[in-house]
């Protein structure tokens, strides 16, 4: 496991990520599979549109909250 701080997925972005945008494809992955975008708080919206427009966004929750249930369920 890494100790580097999480970063943005925004193209260019080097800042830390604070959000997790959990989201998937229906026509390429099962129902219940989450792929995740991290995001900035600048980028956060700017993720969530793009996903959202695509009918692929499920949820948006801040990474410290992600990570604790991550822990729980491991």
């Amino acid at each position: 496991m890494s100790d580097e701080t999480p970063i943005c997925s925004a193209k260019g972005c080097r800042t830390d990520a604070v959000w997790v945008l959990a989201w998937n494809n229906p026509k390429i992955h099962t129902p219940d599979r989450r792929k995740t975008w991290l995001a900035c708080e600048e980028h956060r919206e700017h993720l969530s549109q793009f996903l959202g427009v695509r009918g692929f966004l499920k949820d948006v929750v801040p990474l410290t909250e992600w990570e604790s249930a991550a822990g729980k369920s491991s």
